[in-house]
């Protein structure tokens, strides 16, 4: 098995990777649904040591707060699986791990609901220094699938946003 086949989102990665290089800019990951797969993604490209900073994981509800400064009480409102969510997530791992970039994927893997949320459900966010924004994909497919189609989109929006504002 090629490098390339064992993880999902190695294109995006590279070039992710690539735009943050050219700006000697960094990226830092906090993961719920991703499990890891959005670390383990930039971590596959060669070189990344000096764009990729480190991520959390923060699988359970309660690590968001202790671990990204997530308020404690926006979770218990709306739970985990919200944009002002992702968004916290974001910034929390920009700010604790000293990233220019932070990456954040929260949601519903399946096969089964969260809290009334769908099987699918996710958000994305970045926050960099222009600002964050967010992303709310509905996906379909068992939980694999929503999991790499995760971290293709994470990775393509984090790029997005790099060369929005290098060209802003």
């Amino acid at each position: 098995m090629t490098e390339q086949a064992a993880s999902p989102g190695h294109d995006e990665a590279q070039r992710l990777h690539e735009l943050l290089l050219a700006r000697g800019e960094t990226v830092a990951v906090a993961e719920s649904l991703t499990g890891g797969a959005l670390g383990a993604a930039l971590t596959a490209v060669p070189g990344v040591s000096s764009t990729f900073r480190g991520g959390v994981v923060a699988y359970a509800t309660d690590l968001k707060a202790a671990l990204l400064g997530v308020d404690a009480g926006l979770l218990a409102e709306r739970g985990p699986v919200d944009a002002d969510v992702a968004a916290a997530m974001a910034a929390g791992a920009r700010a604790r791990l000293g990233a220019t970039y932070g990456l954040a994927t929260t949601g519903v893997a399946g096969p089964d609901p969260q809290a009334g949320h769908p099987p699918g459900e996710v958000h994305l966010a970045v926050a960099g220094p222009g600002g964050t924004r967010h992303e709310r994909l509905q996906l379909t497919g068992d939980r694999a699938a929503v999991r790499s189609a995760t971290v293709r989109r994470a990775l393509l929006l984090a790029a997005e946003v790099v060369t929005g504002e290098a060209d802003g």
